[in-house]
């Protein structure tokens, strides 16, 4: 077996595909939003290279005769995205502490709960765990940091639903309906295409983050302003 060949296409999106089929897909899609050492699967790539593959333009993705069965893919992607994301919520909650709490782990670092606490407590835990969905890497870890945060389980079911749903099934739609004007160029620009979806989607909390920077700037120049008026004063009246 060649060891090299098959680490590249744990990384392509595209062989993964054409190797393991629909089946493979969904247990891809499983690890990587549950078990935390499938942060690195290419999940976004994944879908969207699926929906074409489940298109008219199969055979440009796949070969000839082969296609994917989208009424499967529909049905069992958000399934295993769902499956998984509890799998991870259940983890944090029974080994969280544990796990984030090991200063030489270089992956399960305490700073991630403390940083994702503030997030839960800026966006709210629905739009939290919704938004995650559209991140690569947060949308494995943020699962049992939830946990960890003691997220009502109930609670998080319900948004990992609204957010596993609306994750799996648009990118799979992207994919199947414009899937003949994506496999000409989808070596070339699927990365970027991906890469402009996730933009889009956590454009929210791109601009929340510039708010709370101009604010804290303004905040600043108001402290430093009264402290120059204050130390003038002081000098004056010296």
């Amino acid at each position: 077996m060649d060891y090299n060949q098959l680490a590249v296409n744990l990384l392509d999106a595209k062989q993964l595909i054409s190797s393991l089929g629909a089946i493979g897909l969904l247990a891809i899609i499983f690890a990587e939003t549950g078990l935390l050492v499938g942060f690195f699967f290419p999940g976004d790539s994944l879908l969207i290279i699926a929906g074409v593959a489940a298109s008219n333009a199969a055979s440009s993705v796949l070969g000839d005769g082969a296609k994917l069965p989208i009424a499967l893919l529909l049905t069992g992607a958000p399934i295993a995205a769902i499956a998984g994301a509890q799998l991870g919520h259940l983890i944090g909650a029974k080994v969280g502490p544990r796990m984030f709490d090991k200063p030489e782990s270089k992956i399960f670092r305490r700073e991630y709960v403390m940083k994702a606490e503030e997030y839960f407590t800026k966006f709210g835990p629905g739009k939290a765990v919704v938004l995650a969905r559209f991140m690569p890497i947060v949308r494995t870890f943020l699962n049992p940091v939830a946990g960890t945060l003691e997220m009502p389980a109930r609670t998080f079911f319900l948004w990992n639903v609204v957010g596993g749903v609306l994750w799996t099934e648009s990118m799979l739609l992207i994919g199947y309906f414009f899937g003949d004007a994506l496999a000409p160029v989808i070596d070339k620009y699927l990365i970027p295409a991906v890469l402009l979806i996730v933009l889009l989607s956590i454009s929210p909390i791109l601009v929340e983050v510039l708010r709370e920077r101009r604010k804290k700037k303004a905040g600043g120049v108001e402290a430093v302003g009264d402290t120059v008026q204050s130390g003038g004063g002081r000098h004056r009246r010296g």
